[in-house]
């Protein structure tokens, strides 16, 4: 059994978090939705970096499950200006000042009529909400609370040349095969605009570990990362693919929200009982302070797809601040200076870590009877002294739960040792030929 080396120290840990905040700020200034040209600018991107992706078009109409593939939205031009030509508000200046999906607009208002087409956030009087209606037609205009009351009585033109048409919905696909047709299973989204935590830090954290298994020497497992658009993205996905992973995923993980700086969170699978579960769990215990485990009902993202009954896929969710659970979610406020190379540092060490635990996931089983002997083997001291033991502790109490019957997961759990520390255990251990798996 060849284990995988800890490659997560030091300064390459530091120059890994710097490159995956740069990778989200080359895709924040990129206005998405759920289709068009943003999301295909954003996926070409990253195929800069994973050269690999395929990148698949479902034409508008197309009946996925429940659902259907609506109309292609872009957008070139938006604003509200003032009788003196004055813009008040400029979608070149925040793509949130539009509301996803407008039909356009071109009229000349009084202030009255236009109030009933803006959208505020009241409570945050200073920043710019998001808002979207993608299946029933209609338009607005986002801006802060402030920005609205500040207002004059004067007659405004209301701009929005937007289209939609019969296009497609786009996704992007990668498979890194491995010795088995099992595999670990990584999703995250692709259809908000410029929102850093929110939206761009999935897709950069997601490209840098598929470059991470990518260079593995080995790998036992196939890995699937999809980047689509949140819901109808995943339904349109799974339409097409969910038998085969409800055959051969054995772990899954939604990537949202991971770029923070704040406390690590995670939405359980449906029953919370999955290897995902345990594989995130176990290595959040030990890698951090503090985290949040939130149960499935409250659920937000793409593990709703995944989960459902029918579907079934053993997928959990990995945040650092849970998605509406920060002041800053779907505003302006939810920009380039709420998440840092030190918070992306943390979520790759965490899902680095966590794709380790999984590959070296095995039910191991000791071929001697009673304790060996350690000492003629080096794993032992020669000369017993008060205080030794402790440094072969971890060895022993492993051993003694080497049954063929726990995972290594399960034994970490039950011992309270990380399973980076349980792997080198083993690997000395198969060395050695004390114990098979």
């Amino acid at each position: 059994m060849v284990f995988i080396r800890e490659e997560l120290k030091g300064e390459y840990m530091v120059i890994q978090g710097k490159q995956i905040y740069d990778l989200a700020a080359r895709l924040f200034p990129i206005c998405r939705s759920i289709t068009g040209s943003g999301v295909r600018q954003t996926l070409e991107i990253l195929k800069q970096h994973i050269s690999q992706m395929k990148i698949t078009e479902v034409p508008s109409g197309t009946k996925v499950f429940d659902w259907e593939v609506p109309r292609e939205w872009n957008i070139s031009e938006g604003y509200i200006e003032n009788s003196s030509g004055e813009r008040v508000i400029d979608f070149k200046e925040n793509n949130l000042h539009i509301m996803g999906y407008s039909v356009p607009v071109d009229a000349y208002v009084q202030l009255e009529e236009l109030k009933k087409h803006i959208y505020t956030e009241p409570a945050q009087p200073t920043v710019i909400p998001y808002l979207t209606s993608y299946y029933k037609e209609n338009f607005g205009f986002c801006m802060s609370e402030n920005q609205k009351n500040n207002l004059q009585e004067d007659t405004y033109h209301m701009v929005i040349k937007s289209e939609l048409k019969q296009g497609s919905l786009t996704y992007g696909e990668l498979v890194i095969p491995g010795e088995s047709k099992e595999e670990i299973f990584f999703s995250t989204y692709i259809c908000h605009p410029s929102m850093a935590n929110n939206e761009c830090s999935g897709p950069a954290l997601a490209v840098y570990l598929a470059e991470w298994i990518s260079g593995l020497t080995s790998r036992r497992y196939t890995y699937r990362f999809v980047f689509v658009p949140e819901t109808i993205g995943s339904i349109a996905y799974l339409s097409r693919h969910w038998k085969e992973m409800k055959n051969n995923v054995i772990a899954g993980f939604n990537l949202s929200c991971v770029g923070d700086n704040d406390h690590y969170s995670m939405v359980e699978s449906r029953y919370g009982d999955t290897l995902s579960d345990r594989a995130l769990k176990n290595v959040l215990r030990y890698h951090c302070e503090e985290f949040m485990v939130y149960p499935f009902l409250k659920r937000g993202s793409d593990e709703r797809q995944y989960n459902a009954p029918g579907i079934d896929l053993p997928v959990v969710s990995f945040c650092r601040t849970k998605y509406g659970e920060y002041p800053q979610y779907h505003t302006s406020a939810d920009n380039m200076d709420y998440i840092s190379p030190e918070g992306f540092q943390g979520s790759y060490e965490v899902m680095t870590k966590v794709i380790r635990a999984l590959e070296c996931n095995r039910k191991y089983k000791v071929k001697v009877l009673c304790e060996p002997q350690l000492g003629k083997r080096g794993l032992y001291p020669t000369v017993s002294r008060k205080g030794q033991y402790d440094k072969v502790y971890g060895i022993t109490t492993f051993l003694a739960y080497v049954d063929g019957k726990n995972d290594m997961i399960a034994i970490s759990d039950r011992i309270g040792y990380p399973v980076d520390m349980l792997i080198d255990i083993a690997e000395k251990l198969m060395e050695n030929d004390l114990i098979s798996g």
